[in-house]
């Protein structure tokens, strides 16, 4: 018993911790609430807009291929330890666990859940871009508004 005593005074310690920063927090937090304190604080950015309801599904899918190779290492470590006691089963299981973690692996990026850039569009004629796009119709012109175009600008 007397093995265990550290043990529990570890606990007892955590326990009295997490009570005495609950009461401190409590005591010293301040009371009184404005909007500036309740705002979203990032960078020191103030937010010009609301966030989105909702995440992408990229997001999730991103977050699932973290997953999918965290569990992949964490069989792995133990594996490596006593990979020559397992024998032939052993590296059979193993390579059979490193497909299917491979095969998840291929279907989120079959999903999407590596493409960030914009949409691709598929152009058609092999890429061609039709005679009615010119850089006047397609590029806006940031800023120019009311000012006379100069010589970069014009050509």
């Amino acid at each position: 018993m007397g093995q265990y005593l550290p043990v529990l005074a570890l606990g007892v310690l955590t326990f009295l911790f997490a009570i005495l920063s609950i009461l401190a927090s409590r005591l010293l937090a301040p009371r009184l609430m404005t909007p500036a304190k309740e705002a979203p604080y990032e960078c020191g950015i103030v937010p010009s807009r609301e966030p989105p309801e909702r995440f992408p599904v990229k997001f999730f899918l991103v977050a699932m291929i973290f997953i999918v190779f965290d569990i992949e290492i964490i069989f792995f470590i133990p594996w490596a330890v006593v990979y020559r006691d397992l024998g032939a089963f052993g590296l059979w299981s193993m390579l059979i666990f490193a497909a299917l973690v491979f095969e998840s692996f291929l279907y989120l990026v079959s999903k999407g859940a590596l493409d960030w850039g914009p949409a691709k569009r598929v152009v058609a004629a092999l890429g061609q871009v039709g005679a009615h796009r010119t850089t006047e119709s397609t590029i806006r012109r940031v800023g120019l508004e009311g000012r006379e175009p100069t010589d970069e600008v014009a050509a």
